[in-house]
């Protein structure tokens, strides 16, 4: 399929590499030629996308600068990845109508994942992931999601789709291909204890600010998870991100940011990243632009560090370890990769249940997981999975 039917190429501003410097993303970026779409892809590891649609958006703002707000602060950096080939494949104009934005974004979501490129999705409001989730649809695969947001995006569901609602249509959306999701970072008095509550009966994972502040480390398992992440720059506080629509005082800072990218870049299943609702009109100073470019940098990082440990076919040659959880008459198998250092904890599948959700027999914990367990506590990741694969 020929990308270039829903893209606007970038414009010599952006393509010429004398106009930056030397080993930089600029001059070292490679560029979609329409022409040479077969094998222009070849060897990509990840490919950005602009997207300038922002109808969805609770409060709409000027796409256009935003996105090159991006590039201009990314494109400055310096290259440190020989081994990683990035491609700026341009932009995505908004189309007549919402729905058909949404299409041209899941359509070449598709064809980068087919690919096994890794789409970037770089502006545009937060609905977006919708687009993203059902590029998963075309390809029959199901598929975890992870949003780090202020706010759990389960809002009053209607026929149109919307940044307030997106994850309702997301789990209502037939055929579903959606076996977890996963809120980080919101804020509770910007979030109903209804929605909190339907997450957990829905086995679905929520994470206050504070817990991933005091505990960013355990982000990561539930990163490595992820076949989708989608970041709302409004989960990153004011004064390390002025240049968003919610501008709160509490957030993430540009650290803790720039480590869930780098985590996000590390997992071997990850697949699909957006970074959505950055608005240029409110960064004067640019330091958003600037963090946002950080953020997809130490993304890059974490790709090129990348271990390819994730236990698919055979757990041969990890180190495996029992625990025996006698209050729960449970006995949980944990793996430690010996690449990595990172760990795995097996769930049971039922006999009599088909086979939908059979990668997901091994998945991501922590250490502290694997601690708990030795002290007699059953994580709670294990529960939750657990219950998905059961009902």
């Amino acid at each position: 399929m020929s990308l270039g039917i829903y893209l606007q190429e970038l414009s010599d501003e952006f393509t010429i590499a004398s106009s930056w410097g030397k080993n930089t993303m600029g001059a070292t970026m490679c560029f979609y030629n329409d022409e040479e779409h077969i094998s222009a892809l070849q060897s990509v590891n990840v490919a950005f996308v602009g997207v300038e649609e922002v109808r969805g958006a609770e409060v709409p703002y000027d796409a256009s600068s935003s996105v090159k707000n991006i590039r201009k602060e990314f494109y400055k950096m310096f290259n440190h990845f020989p081994n990683i080939k990035l491609m700026d494949l341009g932009d995505v104009k908004a189309g007549s109508t919402l729905q058909d934005s949404y299409y041209a974004v899941s359509k070449i979501v598709e064809e980068l994942v087919k690919k096994e490129v890794i789409p970037f999705v770089l502006g545009g409001s937060q609905d977006l992931t919708y687009a993203s989730y059902k590029a998963y649809e075309a390809l029959e695969q199901s598929v975890n999601i992870v949003t780090v947001d202020p706010k759990i995006d389960m809002g009053i569901i209607d026929d149109e789709v919307n940044e307030s609602n997106y994850i309702n249509h997301l789990v209502m959306h037939q055929p579903n291909y959606l076996f977890n999701y996963s809120s980080m970072a919101y804020q509770s008095y910007y979030t109903d204890d209804e929605l909190v509550s339907l997450m957990e009966k829905l086995n679905f994972d929520s994470y206050r600010l504070g817990h991933l502040k005091s505990n960013i480390e355990e982000v990561e398992p539930v990163l490595r998870s992820a076949d989708i992440l989608s970041f709302d720059i409004n989960a990153v506080k004011v004064s390390s991100a002025p240049g968003t629509m919610l501008s709160s005082p509490n957030g993430l800072n540009g650290e803790e940011s720039c480590k869930v990218l780098r985590y996000a870049g590390l997992s071997d299943k990850l697949s699909t990243i957006g970074l959505y609702n950055y608005s240029a009109e409110d960064d004067k100073s640019k330091v958003t632009a600037k963090l946002l470019a950080q953020m997809i940098w130490y993304f890059v990082d974490g790709v090129n560090n990348r271990k390819q440990d994730y236990p698919v076919a055979t757990l041969a040659g990890y180190i495996k370890y029992h625990v025996n959880i006698e209050g729960e008459n449970l006995n949980l198998v944990f793996y430690k990769s010996p690449k990595s250092g990172r760990w795995w904890v097996e769930v049971p599948y039922p006999d009599d249940t088909g086979l939908k959700h059979a990668r997901h027999l091994v998945m991501p914990c922590s250490y502290n997981d694997y601690l708990k367990a030795c002290e007699g506590e059953t994580p709670e990741r294990w529960w939750q999975a657990y219950h998905k694969l059961v009902v």
